[in-house]
């Protein structure tokens, strides 16, 4: 079943629409959607390695507008949409005590908590929950979501088919490898402060 998920995401990244696909993934993994853009820019930058930076480009652009609408949802609909999704992922519980750390460290949460697996909807939505400094909050997550994927894409264009050739012999692994630091940063956002 993995083989067959993986040959589909490559077939999908060479498709004309996939900068589309991408874009909506990275649009909604910032502020809902659970499936990191990650998976997609992979493929489609060993795929199509002369099209690195602009797969980045679109990954960034449209990370940081579904930043917007996290930090939205946390700064307008927080009592409603900001606790269901937090609930959705089991992340209430340690919020109150992020929320107070984000008062005082906010810019240095975005900055390392957006490259890491932890999931950034978290990190907009507290954003947003806290009143942080809208413009602050927009060039922190350009930052941030910048070096991530420009870092992935840059590393992916100069080592890709040794990294496909891994990807590919050791699919199962990869796949697990990367669940297991997914899982984690859920798991270390919930018990912040236990």
């Amino acid at each position: 079943m993995i083989r067959k998920m993986y040959d589909w995401v490559l077939r999908l990244a060479e498709d004309p629409r996939a900068l589309w696909w991408l874009g909506m993934v990275s649009f909604a993994e910032s502020s809902f959607f659970p499936i990191p853009p990650d998976a997609m820019l992979v493929p489609m930058v060993v795929s199509q390695p002369h099209r690195a930076m602009l797969i980045a480009t679109v990954a960034t652009i449209t990370s940081v507008l579904g930043g917007l609408l996290g930090y939205a949802i946390g700064y307008f609909l927080f009592e409603s949409a900001g606790k269901w999704v937090l609930d959705l992922y089991g992340l209430q519980g340690g919020f109150k005590q992020f929320q107070t750390q984000f008062q005082e460290w906010g810019l240095w949460i975005i900055l390392i908590k957006g490259l890491t697996p932890i999931p950034y909807k978290l990190v907009t939505i507290a954003s947003g929950a806290a009143s942080f400094n809208l413009g602050v909050f927009i060039i922190a997550s350009i930052i941030t979501r910048g070096a991530r994927f420009y870092l992935e894409a840059l590393l992916l264009q100069r080592y890709g088919q040794p990294v496909r050739e891994f990807i590919e012999k050791r699919l199962e692994m990869v796949t697990m490898v990367a669940l297991v630091l997914i899982i984690g940063g859920f798991l270390a956002v919930r018990y912040i402060g236990h």
